[in-house]
């Protein structure tokens, strides 16, 4: 697995990923653009194929992972979890103090990986993801204290 920071220009994958990931997926320019805003970080999976992305952003001592994906043929793989664990020890390097992040209420392999690494349930979004043609679903908030030890 060769884990590298994301830049505009990987774009492209970016995209890829995130369509194969999610019902309604960011676009190159989504990608260009967060990535080229003040406190933004992102990180690649990459390889013969790009596998993972995740997109963080820290300000005021805080971090929020705005996406996470991992492509479909990549999945239960540890991907998910490596790009997780390199963003929290960023953000930790960063000064962030808290993490927080949403997840589908449904997703139960994410919501699972993500209490593994100590977050904690924190509020419920109603109706926050658009399903398109199947409605909607909640989201799950969850918090990471950033201030204890490694996860």
């Amino acid at each position: 697995m060769n884990l590298v920071t994301a830049r505009p220009e990987d774009a492209p994958a970016l995209a890829s990923i995130h369509a194969q990931a999610f019902d309604k997926p960011w676009d190159e320019s989504d990608f260009e653009g967060v990535l080229e805003a003040q406190g933004v970080f992102g990180l690649l999976v990459q390889g013969e194929d790009p596998a993972g992305l995740l997109i963080c952003r820290t300000v005021a001592g805080e971090a929020e992972i705005l996406t996470v994906g991992v492509a479909g043929w990549a999945r239960r793989r540890g991907i998910g979890q490596s790009l997780m664990t390199a963003a929290i020890d960023l953000a930790r390097q960063g000064g962030a103090d808290r993490m927080f992040l949403e997840v589908d209420v449904g997703n139960a392999a994410a919501v699972t990986l993500y209490e593994r690494l100590g977050f904690e349930r924190a509020g419920l979004r109603k109706a926050y993801y658009d399903r398109g043609v199947d409605g909607f679903a909640d989201a799950l908030v969850m918090r990471l204290d950033l201030t204890g030890g490694a996860h």
